[in-house]
């Protein structure tokens, strides 16, 4: 009776392991990990960036094109895509708090950068 336990509880380890190892990480530390992606040089709030990721997010839903996406949170949401952004989902009438956010989350205060100064 106790081998034939012990079998039971080898084969279900041997199959549960790999299916545990398998499992994504949390949303905190997906996102955690993106935001040192973006070379954010702030602190990271999870509910500020979670804000910010959400505009590109929305505004990847409005015009369906990736790079648009992409550009939206490049340089730690600071470049001309992210304003263009927050105006098309008219957004301007909370531009002091996603100041703030980019700035906490940036580290530096939030002057939309062209594509070009965003590289350098």
């Amino acid at each position: 009776m106790c081998s034939r336990n012990l079998k039971i509880s080898v084969v279900l380890i041997l199959v549960l392991v790999p299916l545990i190892s398998t499992v994504p990480h949390s949303m905190s530390r997906r996102k955690r990990d993106t935001f040192f992606d973006l070379e954010c040089k702030g602190t990271f709030n999870k509910a500020l960036f979670y804000r910010l990721d959400r505009i590109c997010e929305d505004c990847y839903q409005l015009f369906r094109e990736t790079t648009v996406h992409r550009l939206c949170k490049e340089s730690c949401f600071t470049t001309q895509y992210f304003k263009a952004c927050v105006d098309a989902l008219h957004l301007n009438d909370e531009i002091e708090t996603i100041k703030f956010n980019v700035k906490h989350l940036n580290g530096v205060s939030w002057t939309p950068q062209t594509p070009s100064q965003s590289k350098a």
